[in-house]
């Protein structure tokens, strides 16, 4: 899951188009406008069985024509940079411009795969017209149309081609656990890190974005053993023009794919943020065990409950995956901030977690006897049998007579009952319905 893909291409030639086809939903704001995407988008995509990290990079707020090449310039340095593969968007409407004379100087000059896509090919004419960019001189050309899909196939094939086959889970018991601190910018992060290893291991100040890189921290006190990532704040506004702040959002989404358990900090203060809910659905998506910091509890005005119905009301916003550990730390008062560690412990504990299968099945089918699936189109339907896949992911695979007529709401159920009698706080389940 550590392969990036970042679209770059001049304002307005359909690159998040593309980014909302790639992660099957309309998550970038796409309009006739250029310059529409100015903040830095990240999802996953899933292709022949790889997932990958994709990025928008987006346009910039308009300056001088000079100005914007530049930005333009320095934005596709840094995604060569920092991405494993480049898609590198050009229009058939309006054929090759300068500013795409431009950024493709740069990318010549890369030793990493470009594929050049030419956008909007969606009849013959076009077709035809779009032969002009072979001239640029990339190897591998595409032509599709994003806001159809047409072509996006044999894009995608490509830039499978060149992800690894994922090992199959082969967890070394001396392997270290991995615990990624994220958050958005100012919560905390390094201020936890630092109290934890008791010392200034990494600059701290109330400036946002102070931390730029993922830092590793080799922590081993009190008879405790784990690798602490410390990562730069990923925000949505780009409320800093910096050419950084890209970097430091690759960075922190790579560091999500390093870790075993994510320590997502929030501020008590602000509360569950959106941005907050897009990291940690980020974090779950990726399979990643989840703790929820709420930091700066120390500030909060505390009467009878307060804890308890701030719990409720966070649980309430992150449903249907609720079954997350929450606690209430002040990391500048090391109120809790052990009790963290113990229970992200237990929480990378709970992500290995095998159960046998004879006790699975005990446990299950006895659940499934005390609530049946409903009945689709008159057909019962049985489940038989349930075995626990060998991923690194808790994932369970029920065997019945009609897997596709399982609807959500059963599918929940069955959830809720594994949560319930085997220990898996913390972490995302995953299940699978096959015919038996």
């Amino acid at each position: 899951m550590g392969f990036t893909l970042a679209i770059v291409g001049r304002p307005n030639v359909g690159k998040s188009t593309l980014f909302n086809r790639l992660l099957e939903q309309r998550k970038a704001i796409v309009d006739d406008v250029s310059g529409v995407t100015r903040d830095r988008q990240y999802g996953i995509s899933d292709w022949n069985g790889k997932s990958f990290n994709v990025i928008d990079t987006g346009g910039f707020v308009h300056g001088s024509e000079d100005v914007f090449e530049k930005e333009i310039a320095k934005q596709v340095l840094i995604a060569v940079e920092e991405a494993d593969a480049i898609v590198f968007m050009v229009d058939a409407g309006t054929g090759i411009t300068h500013l795409d004379e431009e950024m493709a100087n740069v990318l010549r000059k890369s030793i990493k795969p470009v594929f050049l896509t030419v956008n909007k090919v969606d009849n013959n004419d076009r077709m035809l017209d779009a032969t002009e960019f072979y001239s640029m001189g990339f190897e591998q050309v595409y032509f599709i149309a994003s806001a159809s899909g047409s072509g996006t196939g044999e894009l995608l094939d490509a830039v499978a081609d060149l992800i690894p086959e994922e090992k199959k889970d082969e967890e070394g018991t001396d392997e270290l656990p991995k615990f990624a601190i994220i958050g958005q910018p100012n919560v905390g992060k390094s201020s936890l890190l630092n109290a934890l290893v008791g010392q200034e291991r990494t600059i701290v100040s109330d400036i946002a974005g102070t931390t730029r890189d993922t830092i590793h921290t080799h922590y081993n006190l009190f008879q405790k053993e784990f690798i602490l990532i410390d990562t730069a704040g990923i925000r949505r506004k780009a409320r800093v023009h910096e050419d950084l702040e890209f970097y430091s959002v690759i960075r922190a989404i790579k560091a999500v794919d390093e870790a075993d358990v994510c320590l997502l900090l929030i501020d008590a203060e602000k509360g569950m943020t959106a941005q907050d809910l897009n990291i940690f659905s980020l974090a779950a998506k990726k399979g990643k065990g989840i703790l929820l910091l709420v930091n700066k509890w120390d500030l909060v005005a505390k009467e009878t409950n307060t804890a308890r119905d701030y719990e409720i009301e966070l649980k309430k916003r992150l449903a249907p995956f609720s079954d997350v550990p929450v606690l209430f730390i002040s990391v500048v008062e090391k109120t809790r901030i052990f009790k963290a560690m113990e229970t992200a412990l237990e929480v990378f504990e709970n992500r290995k977690r095998r159960v046998p299968t004879s006790k699975l099945n005990d446990v299950m089918l006895k659940a499934v006897q005390a609530h049946h699936a409903p009945v689709v189109r008159g057909h019962a339907i049985k489940i038989k049998f349930v075995t626990q896949l060998p991923t690194a992911v808790p994932s369970f695979a029920f065997f019945c007579n009609f897997p596709d007529d399982i609807k959500t709401p059963y599918r929940n159920y069955l959830e809720n009952q594994l949560r319930k009698n085997f220990e898996l706080s913390g972490v995302p389940v995953r299940l699978f319905f096959r015919k038996k």
